[in-house]
């Protein structure tokens, strides 16, 4: 029995679409596995010298097929950009994070959990054993990698303390001579050019604050704790070196990072407070006329900021492992010592550690010797709160008079225990 072609038409017309899907399909696995691929990174350096082209080369040429968009994104606006992206699917697939904003990350669902792929990852052994304990979330799961780290202490400006016979302050009240010694008119014009204490009043000066409240006995973030006694003293002696004693410039509700670190390197105060990632700037700059202490004890104690910088995988991710892939890479010997000479932090791998060169010894013995009271601030969703929008706003109110000292910490109070 024979055939027509009215009967052998549609079979190779099928034939010929079969062909066409199959095709179509291929072409779209072969898009959507290139762009599964692509890793969009988000991270914030301020330093000129930014080490990541040079890292995400080394990275592609590793790993075959996976492409790294690195994207810097300023400070002061990075985290709202990244709550804002993540809300409205535009996100990054990784990102570098701070401890403070994990509570409000993972409240948003926004990160994918790192247990899985820590505890099978050939380089975990290298990570400092104490930096996965400080960066784990509330419930013990890991949902940051560690790649740099810091903690924070007090400059001073070595010639202007030997000018006029001073020591480095060990405690408060040798802090305020100081910094009131040091706030002069040094060219005779009846006008103050030098101040004894750089403040960091705009975003990020939370730590410049808790350095001077929080290391109280008693004085935390504990419902009633702020505005306890000890709690609303603390702040109080902030207000009074700006208002009474005058030893903070007049810019100081609004400085940010640069324009403490200008102010210090350019000799208009003589003490500040930041960590090892600034010291190459300011032996660039200050050469042997700086130097490195502890922050001084304050009314019982002492408190000091362990600065982290870690890296996340967001739920989103198109290839979450493609994306865990290169925030390993970037925690991993020699790359992560590459990532911090260029940051200006400290590594977090053991090889690297041993190995540092990255700083002048003085600033390495000044971190050093903080670690023992390094603290974390509360690992809660209303830290964000607090270092980008309660504390800034309050701490500038509160320097210009327009609340009290006891009115602020009853804001952080009410912000912690509602």
């Amino acid at each position: 029995m024979t055939h027509s072609n009215k009967d052998t038409a549609p079979t190779a017309w099928a034939k010929t679409l079969k062909t066409l899907a199959m095709g179509l399909l291929a072409s779209t696995a072969i898009a959507s596995g290139a762009q599964a691929q692509e890793v969009n990174f988000w991270y914030h350096f301020d330093n000129a010298d930014n080490p990541m082209s040079a890292l995400v080369e080394k990275f592609e040429a590793e790993n075959p097929g996976i492409t790294v968009n690195a994207e810097n994104v300023p400070w002061n606006s990075y985290y709202d950009q990244l709550y804002t992206s993540i809300v409205a699917g535009t996100g990054p697939d990784a990102a570098l994070v701070k401890l403070n904003a994990q509570p409000r990350l993972i409240e948003m669902e926004a990160l994918e959990p790192l247990d899985a792929w820590i505890n099978g990852w050939g380089g975990k052994a290298e990570v400092q054993d104490n930096l996965f304990t400080l960066t784990a979330a509330a419930d013990g799961s890991h949902y940051y990698l560690p790649v740099q780290y810091v903690v924070l202490y007090l400059y001073y400006r070595t010639d202007m303390f030997q000018e006029l016979g001073l020591t480095p302050p060990t405690t408060c009240d040798e802090f305020r001579d100081a910094a009131k010694a040091l706030t002069r008119d040094t060219d005779g014009d009846g006008h103050t050019d030098v101040y004894g204490f750089g403040f960091r009043g705009g975003k990020g000066g939370h730590d410049h604050w808790a350095s001077l409240t929080l290391a109280r006995d008693g004085v935390g973030f504990g419902k009633g704790e702020l505005t306890s006694e000890a709690g609303v003293a603390g702040t109080q002696f902030v207000l009074d070196l700006f208002q009474k004693d005058k030893v903070f410039p007049p810019s100081a509700p609004n400085d940010g990072f640069k324009e403490i670190i200008g102010a210090f390197q350019g000799g208009q105060t003589a003490m500040t407070i930041h960590h090892i990632g600034s010291s190459a700037g300011m032996v660039e700059a200050l050469g042997d006329k700086v130097s490195a202490v502890p922050v001084p004890e304050c009314g019982g104690g002492h408190w000091t900021s362990f600065g982290d910088e870690s890296t996340a995988v967001f739920s989103a991710a198109q290839d979450k492992e493609a994306a865990w892939k290169w925030i390993s890479f970037l925690s991993s010997p020699i790359n992560n010592a590459e990532f911090n000479k260029a940051t200006g932090q400290l590594p977090v791998t053991k090889t690297d550690s041993a190995n540092w060169d990255g700083h002048a010894a003085r600033f390495v013995d000044a971190t050093v010797a903080s670690l023992p009271f390094a603290e974390l601030l509360p690992n809660t969703s209303e830290t964000a709160d607090f270092a980008n929008t309660v504390w800034p706003v309050a701490m500038q109110r509160a320097l210009i008079g327009e609340i009290s000292a006891t009115e602020m910490n009853a804001e952080i109070d009410a912000l912690y225990n509602k």
